[in-house]
């Protein structure tokens, strides 16, 4: 992989590789862009067959906090970290120990969270070395595990996708196909049940399937069969990618809205979308309401002041269909303007502000 080439296509700020023998720690952090401020991003751990697959994942990760971010209109840049080893058999507290003194020494450029693989407790690790960690303990005054808030930002999106895609933001009697049963989506299942819409639930784990079905009432359905249930919405949940030429051919749903990263397949299922009529809630833009809450943890936590904020999602994917409309663009497309035009502001308002500032300082002299 030509390193270099690859941050040059995208205009990536910044690689940092860290390694440390004693405690088997293999690590890359990525920041693509500080426009907006310090690039906040979560830390990953998998299990990644090559380095070169290390290296493409935390370059489209970080790219897509960037937009994340200002899609969410925060004040920071998008950045991404990945832990190349096996979650469940090659963690220990040294290696979150190295990787806190590796963060510590970007001195702020880079603010870490729990992503995949890594846990609350894994943070608290980070913490013992570094103060630029989120989603700490709350014993620290941080938030804890973000999944609530996550499912409760996905629960309002959904609602003006489905005020987009279906004339009315109720969900009460409507069908929801929920595709994944974790964290996030077991939690807006709740929130769903409480408004009284109609669950169908899949997921490979099988207890977490039987815990909706016996709590909300949910029909199980096998992971193979979920996209072609006949419902009024389709939640992605779980894998990336699921918006596809197969999947599309299966399709009812007339609004698509879940809490799943890098739901389309290609860029051009956004336009296929567009053309089959299916009201497409942008995953970054929807599922943002982790990001928003650990960013609270920023200017010390406050649990309601971070709900406001995560209700703010609503506007901004009522935002994105306004743009998609307007433009006759796709949503996906949509999306991307609102956060690049929010970044380029930001360029433009700096720009001018150092053109200012040169000229002062010429006059003086």
């Amino acid at each position: 992989m030509k390193l270099f080439t690859k941050m040059q296509e995208k205009d990536y700020e910044q690689l940092v590789i860290c390694q440390d023998q004693t405690s088997g720690l293999k690590a890359i952090i990525a920041i693509h862009d500080t426009t907006l401020g310090p690039a906040l991003g979560g830390t990953r751990m998998w299990n990644y067959k090559t380095e070169e697959e290390a290296f493409e994942d935390v370059l489209r990760l970080s790219r897509g906090m960037t937009y994340k971010n200002a899609a969410a209109g925060l004040n920071l840049g998008g950045g991404k970290a990945v832990i190349i080893g096996d979650a469940r058999t090659d963690k220990n507290p040294e290696m979150f120990r190295a990787f806190g003194r590796y963060i510590q020494g970007l001195n702020g450029r880079y603010i870490t969270a729990e992503d995949v693989g890594t846990t609350v407790e894994d943070m608290d690790t980070i913490h013992d070395e570094t103060d630029y960690v989120t989603g700490i303990s709350p014993a620290f005054g941080a938030s804890g595990n973000p999944s609530p808030v996550t499912a409760y930002g996905v629960y309002v999106g959904m609602k003006a996708a489905a005020k987009a895609g279906l004339g009315t933001e109720d969900l009460a009697g409507k069908t929801i196909a929920v595709q994944g049963v974790g964290n996030v989506s077991y939690n807006l299942c709740k929130y769903l049940h409480e408004e009284g819409a109609q669950l169908i639930v899949t997921d490979i784990y099988k207890p977490s399937v039987e815990k909706a079905v016996a709590e909300f009432g949910a029909k199980a359905v096998d992971p193979d069969d979920i996209y072609e249930q006949d419902c009024d919405i389709f939640a992605p949940c779980a894998l990336g990618g699921v918006i596809n030429d197969e999947t599309l051919s299966k399709l009812t749903a007339k609004v698509i809205a879940g809490a799943a990263n890098n739901q389309l397949k290609e860029e051009r299922h956004g336009h296929l979308l567009q053309e089959m009529g299916i009201a497409y809630a942008p995953d970054y833009v929807i599922n943002a309401g982790g990001v928003i809450n650990v960013a609270d943890e920023l200017n010390g936590y406050n649990r309601d002041r971070a709900f406001k904020k995560v209700e703010g999602i609503y506007d901004n994917v009522s935002r994105v269909f306004e743009i998609a409309k307007a433009k006759q663009i796709p949503t996906s497309q949509a999306a991307d303007k609102m956060a690049e035009e929010r970044i380029e502001r930001m360029r433009y308002a700096r720009g001018t502000f150092l053109q200012n500032e040169h000229h002062i300082l010429s006059r003086k002299k």
